[in-house]
């Protein structure tokens, strides 16, 4: 799960941003029981996936990846773009990295009420784990190693990021096609203010 990118192409509107953190977690119908700006953090969510999936750069670099890894190829590269987000974070943002990371749990953990009760309980493994660990190509081999277990058939996931080093410079070129894209199609989602 690429929790990075979702955070950083968030805005600076706290709910928008929770809301757009636990779109992983909400399936189906978004419903009322949520805030307007938390809805439209979901959406916005659901809106970075779709554009992510039809993006020229981000299906390139699905393509290149070994076709043994079928459906998995999309989740590899989303977390190989958090990989690349966080070692080229200076040139996407002007908060220090560490100094992002500490600011948005405390906006998460203040809504943290909102948040479906399985995301509430691995808050603390987002934030001083995960994230942490996309500096470095071992610590998204971890990551997918623990969504390979999570999951009940057997899969390559764990053996993706290999793939990370095989096609490192490609990929890298890739994300930087892409990523001026998403913040370009955020501004616009947010600026029309979708809420539905």
């Amino acid at each position: 799960m690429n929790f990075l990118a979702h955070l950083h192409l968030s805005g600076t509107e706290p709910e928008v941003l929770v809301g757009n953190f636990m779109g992983d977690f909400v399936k189906g119908r978004i419903g009322e029981e949520y805030p307007p700006l938390i809805r439209q953090g979901l959406m916005l969510h659901r809106g970075i996936d779709g554009f992510a999936n039809m993006h020229p750069a981000f299906i390139q670099s699905r393509q290149r990846l070994d076709q043994r890894f079928g459906l998995y190829r999309a989740v590899l590269v989303d977390l190989f773009y958090d990989h690349f987000l966080s070692v080229e974070w200076g040139r996407w943002s002007d908060v220090p990295f560490d100094e992002y990371i500490a600011g948005t749990r405390r906006v998460v953990e203040e809504y943290r009420h909102v948040l479906p009760l399985r995301l509430q309980e691995i808050v603390p493994l987002i934030f001083e784990e995960l994230i942490p660990s996309y500096l470095e190509i071992e610590g998204i081999g971890r990551a997918l190693g623990r969504m390979a277990r999570r999951i009940r058939r057997d899969n390559p996931l764990g053996e993706g990021a290999g793939e990370l080093e095989r096609h490192y410079d490609v990929l890298r070129e890739d994300f930087r096609r892409f990523m001026p894209d998403a913040e370009g199609f955020v501004r616009d989602f947010l600026s029309e203010g979708r809420v539905r």
